[in-house]
């Protein structure tokens, strides 16, 4: 039952997805779009009155005492949020800090229907404590119980603390108390406003599709106007391109529109670098080299899977098969052995995903071709010098 329901909500989001994207024509979805159109100004009144509740102090927030670093974006998925928040774990942890990363875990198993019904009943305090991804020397939950991206930040940062809760002010208040963290990490916490103090926003803007289709959710993928932008202190443009007068044209043209919205902010710019390959399930690492000129078969479900793609293009690496499915699709052992077998009939050498999915591949009773994930880490291409030394300017004022 659990896993038609999996299936229906993502056709349903599938679905929704390409009437968003007006890739799906004809009167019934018009007028789905007439009434997202309609949800969506509903949307942003509450957004605007959230935020005005906490500006009044109505809605209170909350100090810990420590750093908060908050990285997020306005826009639903796709940014290369995760990368960039393990590049800023890293480069505090080697510059002294004792760093916990908080995550509300997206898609993660949550607390049972019955038991969080009956707290909300009883208007009861969730005194659960957080779910501990990593204690900083060990791995201890699966991709499942944690969420994709905890699990994956966890796994590339054995030394750094991860925490999964929907209240960050609990988490912070765990991290500090049980593991003497002086530094907090927000992922996807630019809309968390519930914890303040000595805090500073770091926002990601895709340069390939900075802001949709320009509509707020749920017509959109906006959560919030670009004008809300001016909230941030620094400003990533991520996935940067250059290279053609067209692309430099269009980010010359972003950068004049994030400085209308935000003046002040730092603005740094980044592109994702491949490093290597991995073996899913061996571990065996790999060169960009070794696959150039190969066939290989493409598996993934992420937001953006054309970034991905096209970056096996870049690498010289010959696509004979594209297997897309919804953000943070889970897949079954027959969905991969399906992929591997298309990939074979087309001559393919690999199957190639990227991390993000490896974490939640099944163990394979056979495999007749390889299945490598694409590490990759962010590079900053402008507005810093290195990636150490923009964590300095954010950190160490």
């Amino acid at each position: 039952m659990r896993e038609r329901w999996r299936q229906f909500t993502e056709e349903a989001e599938q679905w929704l997805l390409g009437v968003i994207l007006e890739e799906r024509p004809g009167k019934w979805a018009s007028l789905v779009r007439f009434l997202l159109r309609a949800l969506s100004h509903v949307f942003g009144v509450a957004v605007k009155s959230r935020r005005g509740l906490y500006n009044a102090r109505i809605l209170r927030d909350s100090t810990l005492g420590v750093q908060v670093i908050a990285v997020g974006n306005l826009t639903v998925g796709g940014t290369g949020k995760t990368p960039v928040v393990e590049k800023f774990a890293r480069a505090l942890q080697d510059q002294g800090r004792k760093v916990a990363i908080l995550s509300r875990g997206y898609r993660s198993r949550p607390k049972p229907l019955a038991a969080r019904l009956l707290d909300k009943a009883l208007l009861r305090e969730d005194t659960t404590p957080p779910r501990i991804v990593s204690d900083g020397q060990s791995l201890l939950l699966d991709s499942e119980s944690a969420g994709d991206e905890p699990y994956m930040l966890a796994a590339n940062l054995r030394d750094v603390v991860v925490l999964v809760d929907k209240d960050r002010v609990k988490a912070g208040r765990f991290a500090i108390e049980e593991f003497g963290c002086d530094t907090l990490l927000l992922d996807d916490g630019f809309q968390y406003w519930k914890l303040r103090g000595r805090r500073t926003d770091v926002v990601l803007v895709d340069s390939q599709q900075p802001f949709g289709n320009g509509h707020l959710l749920p017509r959109g993928i906006l959560r919030e106007p670009p004008s809300h932008l001016a909230r941030a202190d620094v400003i990533f443009l991520t996935k940067v391109s250059r290279g053609t007068p067209a692309r430099d044209a269009a980010l010359n043209e972003l950068r004049a529109r994030v400085a209308r919205f935000n003046h002040r902010a730092n603005l740094v710019e980044c592109e994702h670098h491949p490093l290597y390959f991995e073996d899913v399930f061996t571990g065996d690492r790999h060169e960009l080299s070794e696959l150039k000129g190969r066939k290989v078969a493409s598996l993934t479900g992420i937001a953006q899977p054309e970034s991905f793609e096209s970056k096996l293009v870049e690498l010289g690496v010959d696509v004979v098969l594209t297997r897309r499915f919804a953000d943070h699709h889970r897949f079954s052992q027959q969905e991969v052995l399906n992929a591997i077998n298309r990939g074979k009939k087309r001559r393919a050498e690999l199957l190639l995903t990227t991390q993000k999915d490896a974490v939640r591949f099944p163990k394979l009773d056979r495999r007749d071709l390889p299945v490598w994930y694409m590490r990759v880490e962010i590079k900053i291409t402008s507005g810093a010098d290195s990636f150490e030394d923009c964590v300095r300017r954010i950190c160490f004022k």
